[in-house]
């Protein structure tokens, strides 16, 4: 049979023979010729458009979670709507905003978050840079102390702040204990007085985010070159002379970032005034001593059914968020120039 085969007679090529052959043969080529093209073609796409597939989840997160959700709080501020009958609803234009600015609650909010932020934002800065300085040198079981940073992070808002409104008690909190230890006659009622109020709150600010600032410093303390400290130490200069003059200002750009980023989240702050209040708590006191704007938002919004005010509220942070991030735009250029 093999013989058979192998003696096969094969067409001579001036009887057309060899044609079939070629035929087959260039359309193998033309075969292979459009697979190369295919390939590509398809591997021009691929670079051109993997980095726009792999970013996509978030764009289309960011669409559904947050432009919309921008775009129909900007829609919903021009009118007068109920929570309870969101299809009744009326065109203002301006009211809701000009409202606002009669509003002495409003203003009495604002007054609020700017001194809970400004009295929880500069003492949690300034602790965490010298918990970073101290952790920038070679302590033994370094790693446990900055993993111990982030346990109040971790911590939740709800949970954190149980417990420091029992820390706070007029009648049997420890913070009224100690102070009685220490000369104090009679007992604060935390939550009555504007102050103590503010402080209290910013009190668990601070002990929420002075270990996440921390680290920050830390990982920008550690790309400082050695050989400024070395510099500085053969100029003579302390510990104390090196940190003022090289260290901190290699940590100017992230300490304008930790700054800026503080400020955006004081002015959103609500968990911790919302908590302490306790029953009622989005009026922040029963005098609103301690309402910020997230909680006076909520209680236009949640409490009152006022959604068109409540999305006035809420596009007027917006707009004090983007001239903070403005004003930080500025101070980084003005850094950059004097550097």
């Amino acid at each position: 049979m093999a013989s058979d085969l192998t003696a096969a007679p094969t067409a001579s090529p001036d009887k057309g023979g060899a044609a079939p052959r070629d035929h087959a043969e260039q359309a193998r080529r033309d075969r292979d010729e459009r697979r190369r093209k295919w390939r590509s073609r398809f591997y021009r796409w691929d670079v051109k458009g993997s980095p726009y597939a792999f970013v996509s989840p978030f764009f289309l997160f960011f669409a559904a979670f947050g432009l919309f959700p921008l775009i129909y709080t900007a829609w919903n501020s021009f009118y007068r709507v109920e929570l309870t009958n969101l299809d009744a609803r009326e065109f203002v234009g301006w009211h809701n905003y000009t409202r606002l600015l009669q509003d002495e609650f409003f203003w009495n909010a604002l007054k609020n978050t700017f001194t809970i932020g400004l009295i929880s934002t500069v003492p949690q800065l300034l602790m965490a840079l010298g918990l970073a300085h101290l952790l920038n040198y070679k302590l033994r079981g370094s790693t446990f102390f900055r993993v111990a940073m982030l346990v109040p992070y971790a911590t939740s808002v709800a949970a954190a702040t149980l417990v420091f409104t029992l820390m706070f008690g007029t009648d049997y909190g420890m913070i009224n204990w100690a102070l009685e230890h220490i000369g104090f006659s009679h007992h604060i009622d935390w939550r009555a007085g504007t102050w103590s109020s503010q402080i209290a709150v910013s009190s668990i600010v601070i002990w929420r985010w002075t270990g996440y600032n921390t680290l920050i410093y830390l990982a920008a303390m550690q790309a400082v070159p050695p050989d400024l400290y070395e510099s500085a130490a053969l100029d003579g200069a302390s510990r104390w002379q090196q940190f003022r003059h090289v260290t901190v200002p290699m940590l100017r750009p992230t300490i304008l970032f930790t700054v800026v980023v503080s400020t955006i989240g004081a002015t959103q702050l609500f968990g911790e005034p919302y908590l302490f209040g306790g029953t009622g708590g989005e009026k922040g006191g029963s005098a609103h001593q301690f309402q910020t704007l997230g909680l006076y938002l909520y209680e236009q919004g949640w409490t009152n059914y006022h959604l068109g005010r409540a999305s006035a509220i809420a596009w007027a942070m917006f707009l004090l968020l983007l001239l903070i991030a403005a004003v930080n735009g500025l101070l980084a250029r003005w850094l950059r120039k004097s550097q």
